[in-house]
């Protein structure tokens, strides 16, 4: 039973982690900027700019990268996607049209997609470097 349990423990932190970082991130390069711009021809833009979700896109390379690189696979893919979607609707939820969750849907499932298949390529990654880096005549 205590086996188990220590064994849980870091397959959780792997998953929280991440979640936390994640929110945190969002926060930081997302949270603060509320208004839209108006254009000039009465067309609205915004949020967010661009360079803004770079930088967030950026910053969670760090957390996924922890976690795939330790060969928590779900810990990577779950904890960004559900820090993102808990972050998005949090913040996306006072729009009064009621479209925010198509928004919070494709956040959520965009993220599960790309953080898998970055999760995917980190780990062969390692495994590679791994195997390169390996005695001669050793098993990998």
């Amino acid at each position: 039973m205590r086996q188990r349990l220590l064994k849980l423990i870091p397959q959780l932190l792997a998953i929280l982690v991440p979640a936390v970082v994640t929110s945190a991130a969002w926060a930081a390069w997302l949270g603060w900027d509320q208004h839209r711009d108006v254009q000039p021809d009465g067309t609205t833009t915004g949020p967010y700019e661009a360079w803004q979700v770079i930088g967030l896109v950026l910053t969670l390379l760090a957390p996924v990268y922890w976690a795939a690189s330790r060969r928590y696979f779900a810990g990577a893919v779950l904890g960004v996607t559900v820090g993102l979607t808990a972050a998005a609707f949090y913040d996306w939820s006072d729009d009064s049209s009621g479209l925010f969750m198509v928004g919070v849907g494709m956040v959520m499932v965009g993220s599960l997609v790309v953080t898998a298949a970055v999760s995917a390529v980190i780990a062969s990654a390692k495994r590679d470097g791994r195997r390169r880096g390996a005695a001669p005549g050793s098993r990998p």
